[in-house]
């Protein structure tokens, strides 16, 4: 074989291989269960054979893959002893935040940018996550989650009650006078919350309206919001995310409550470092101050 295969499939391989679960090695990487597997799927196809050997909720190596994982873990020893004794040890302050793209592009961006003014001698490195199961305190010193709250082994914070409701360009506005005018008109869905467009549609008193409108459907809120914003349709947004947006409208004062909502979540366990902490307290200060 003449080339090596890339650095990013030789880390999935050792993560997925010390813990034997793609979600770990996830989480543990900053990506999705899902790009693991993926990474893990081309390695293997570069290879010709199999590493893993995948059980319904279980996962093992194969004889190739247990042979090869002691040159995986040497080269990356080595790879890290030179770094050292070139480059010296890597700066200890560093902080890793894991939420989601929606809240990092509206909520976050503005503070963490006052955050790096502030303090720019702490590198905070921004990972991303959508579902649920891809957060989890192993990896990173803070998150942002949405959901319903109640995580074990958690430190929790609420960044306030959560109401939905439409919003779309401008352009599209002027065409909505009243709900029922949404018949007909593409609805942008985010997967994965509790209140969707049936909820919306039914308390505005047009229940079943979305089987009469064509419907595109997202695994997250920022596209959905940027179909919005091109004029693709109608999106349910957060009112907090919204508020800050000038690309987009609200068509109609009507605002759905949800019980899920954002939270500023930290780990119980383990030694906290003093710029983890830091960034803590600034975040909560700015949840404190948030009107919404």
């Amino acid at each position: 074989m003449s080339a090596l295969p890339p650095l990013t499939w030789l880390q999935a391989f050792e993560a997925a291989a010390r813990t034997l679960s793609f979600t770990a090695a996830g989480r543990e990487l900053g990506v999705t269960q899902a790009a693991i597997s993926q990474r893990i799927r081309l390695l293997e196809d570069r290879l010709g054979q199999k590493l893993f050997v995948r059980h319904p909720r279980s996962l093992a190596l194969t004889p190739a893959g247990q042979a090869w994982l002691p040159s995986i873990h040497e080269g990356f020893a080595r790879i890290g002893e030179g770094t050292r004794e070139v480059f010296g040890s890597a700066p200890a302050r560093s902080v890793t935040l894991r939420t989601t793209p929606v809240i990092q592009q509206n909520w976050l961006a503005p503070r963490l940018l006052a955050f790096h003014r502030a303090h720019p001698a702490i590198a905070v490195r921004l990972v991303s996550a959508i579902w649920t199961d891809e957060f989890g305190p192993e990896g990173a010193d803070i998150e942002i989650r949405y959901g319903r709250g109640g995580w074990s082994g958690v430190e929790a914070l609420s960044l306030g009650a959560e109401h939905l409701l439409p919003v779309c360009a401008p352009a599209v506005a002027r065409a909505l006078a009243a709900p029922a005018d949404l018949a007909g008109v593409t609805l942008l869905h985010a997967a994965g919350f509790a209140v969707g467009w049936p909820s919306w549609l039914e308390r505005a008193g047009v229940a079943g309206l979305e089987s009469r409108s064509p419907a595109l459907t997202c695994d997250n809120q920022v596209m959905t919001l940027a179909l919005a914003s091109l004029g693709g349709g109608v999106a349910l947004a957060h009112r907090r995310l919204f508020e800050g947006r000038d690309d987009l409208v609200a068509p109609f004062d009507l605002a759905v409550p949800t019980d899920e909502r954002f939270w500023l979540v930290r780990p119980t366990r383990g030694q906290r470092q003093e710029e983890a902490s830091l960034l803590w307290s600034w975040l909560c200060r700015e949840v404190d101050a948030d009107p919404g």
